[in-house]
């Protein structure tokens, strides 16, 4: 048994001991009968919100109205729920009221079956009031109760019904996923910082490429990035994509992504060609589609769809250095020394690299410029890419230059001459200057 299931067990077993019945609740049960750890333990008890905190003093009534106290044990938090009964959701995220109930109805208010078993802490023995089980058995995402209602309690429910079949690899009944495509709307309801985060575990997810899919079909999408709609059908050069069109490539990009993704490389490849469709011309006289400038107009669309997003500022700036920078690859073998060093030292350049690798798997099957980054990789390994530099602006001060654009100038080639391996001595790179300077 794990550190965080005995805590977990202890805890319960305080309110049991107390005379509550209290089970482990949602998705710690889910998980655990499919082989899978639990990340954390939910509590679901019938002590009232006093009764728990009379227990455990030093909790906290982060939502006591809703019957959630927050308890630490062994620093681990831990949210114990009294069995509730919600009453109507106005809002399409709260409940008006609630009223403290049974397991059965506290079961019935939940999202999906497979969400809505109880475990007994101690026994192990499942409590199962929707189905739960059966599902488990057979894979399927199903809702609890009728499907439109549990929508329309908390419309980031269509998401989360998207996340777990992506994250379970679950396919989701037929009458739930009807109620999905029907209610899709509902989504515009939901504040841009809860729909991102659900957007962020469906992308990161290993299953993402069928999430992309389950989204944008069942228009989910539309309240989310709209523009994902254009790359349907937006064709493109066949001897470059025999894949077929933008959506398509994307989707194969996602799901060819390996490893541990970041958030930042997931949303790049998903916009890294968001401004083909609006970039798009045929160029006649050489019987071919272009899209010019789309690395550079995709940054800017890319900006404005995670501002929209209210992704914070740092993942916006990495987005979008990796979409504006996603062209130049082709460029590589053709740079000088100093550039490709200063090409391969941005912060971005390693998931750059998988951003390239999934682009060119996905469409041509070119590797050389990738290859050729990785030959570098080695060739440099001995000294760091960028250097410190043998001349600073102190320096040039003191040679009577004052600050302007020609210190970033000189500084520059003096860079460029010392990645290039031209100059390597502080003395050298002063006398560098005077000639520069004519003094």
């Amino acid at each position: 048994m794990s550190d965080l299931k005995t805590t977990a067990v202890a805890t319960a077993q305080r309110l049991i001991d107390a005379g509550h019945t209290t089970y482990f609740a949602g998705g710690c049960v889910r998980d655990a009968l499919l082989g899978k750890e639990p990340k954390d333990y939910d509590i679901a008890t019938s002590a009232t919100p006093d009764e728990v905190q009379a227990l455990f003093p030093k909790s906290d009534a982060i939502g006591a109205h809703f019957g959630v106290i927050l308890v630490k044990e062994n620093k681990t938090p831990f949210e114990i729920a009294t069995f509730r009964h919600d009453g109507s959701y106005k809002d399409g995220r709260h409940p008006e009221s609630v009223t403290f109930s049974t397991p059965e109805e506290d079961a019935q208010r939940r999202d999906f079956t497979v969400n809505g078993l109880f475990q007994h802490p101690t026994t192990g023995e499942i409590i199962d009031y929707v189905g739960g089980m059966a599902d488990l058995e057979t894979k399927t995402l199903r809702a609890i109760g009728t499907p439109a209602d549990r929508f329309q309690e908390d419309a980031l429910r269509l998401m989360r019904a998207v996340r777990f079949a992506t994250l379970l690899d679950f396919e989701i009944d037929p009458k739930t996923w009807t109620a999905i495509n029907e209610n899709a709307n509902l989504l515009s309801q939901i504040s841009a910082e809860r729909v991102r985060d659900e957007f962020t575990r469906t992308l990161v997810a290993p299953g993402r490429a069928r999430g992309f899919d389950l989204l944008t079909e069942s228009g989910l999408m539309r309240h989310i990035v709209h523009e994902v709609y254009d790359l349907i059908g937006c064709e493109q050069p066949p001897q470059w994509h025999p894949e077929g069109d933008v959506y398509t490539h994307t989707r194969i990009m996602l799901d060819m992504l390996e490893g541990e993704v970041s958030t930042e490389l997931a949303l790049a490849v998903l916009l890294h060609d968001i401004a083909k469709p609006p970039t798009y011309t045929y160029d006649e006289s050489e019987d071919r589609i272009r899209f010019n400038g789309h690395d550079r107009v995709g940054a800017e669309m890319a900006e404005v769809i995670l501002r929209r997003l209210r992704y914070s500022n740092s993942a916006i700036e990495d987005v979008c250095a990796m979409v504006k920078n996603h062209m130049n690859f082709m460029n590589v073998m053709n740079m000088r020394t100093a550039k490709v060093k200063r090409f391969m030292s941005r912060p971005t350049f390693e998931q750059e690299m998988e951003l390239h690798r999934v682009d060119c798997a996905s469409s041509n099957g070119l590797t050389e410029n990738y290859d050729f980054l990785r030959e570098k990789e080695k060739e440099f390994a001995a000294q760091p890419l960028i250097p410190e530099p043998l001349v600073t602006g102190r320096d040039l001060i003191d040679l009577g230059l004052k600050p302007g654009p020609e210190f970033k100038r000189i500084l520059t080639d003096i860079q460029t001459e010392q990645l290039e391996g031209r100059l390597d001595d502080r003395d050298a790179a002063l006398r560098h200057v005077k000639v520069l300077l004519g003094i």
